[in-house]
């Protein structure tokens, strides 16, 4: 199963990144460059443990729609959201948040598996996983720049 894992510094706190890494509007900001919208479940907010959010957007230009839930959620450490209907075969993110020395250490850890058996682990190897890897790191960065500034609290 190929697994991307980031390491994002944040000088803020981890209550903060936690918050914001769950936020459904901060996540669509950060997405905007694939049209994605949340169409159904929880569509703004925080996200919670036990709540879904469908998500619609463009990847390799097909428009696509994707159901994630929140599987494990403690505050302000660790929460985790598998893929409960979607185009991979399976997909968990994991996303830890550790305060060091007055800054947030957050790690990403994304488990998935694509369809197609051998055809998905060419797709894997070739691109998906760099793409997974693009699309996760703006994320961080986007959730990195909100947390520094002052739009954290809008």
């Amino acid at each position: 199963m190929p697994t991307i894992e980031l390491i994002t510094e944040i000088n803020a706190p981890a209550k903060r990144c936690f918050d914001l890494a769950r936020s459904i509007d901060l996540h669509l900001i950060s997405t905007n460059h694939t049209g994605e919208t949340a169409i159904a479940g929880r569509t703004s907010g925080l996200i919670e443990l036990n709540e879904t959010v469908a998500w619609r957007a463009k990847h390799f230009f097909i428009w696509q729609t994707l159901t994630s839930k929140v599987v494990e959620l403690k505050s302000p450490h660790f929460f985790a959201d598998e893929m409960v209907k979607g185009a991979f075969k399976s997909f968990r993110h994991e996303h830890y948040f550790f305060y060091v020395d007055g800054k947030t250490i957050m790690k990403d850890i994304f488990m998935f598996e694509s369809p197609f058996w051998i055809l998905g682990k060419l797709f894997n190897l070739i691109t998906l996983k760099a793409y997974m890897t693009s699309l996760l790191k703006q994320r961080n960065l986007v959730i990195k720049q909100v947390a520094e500034s002052d739009k954290w609290a809008q």
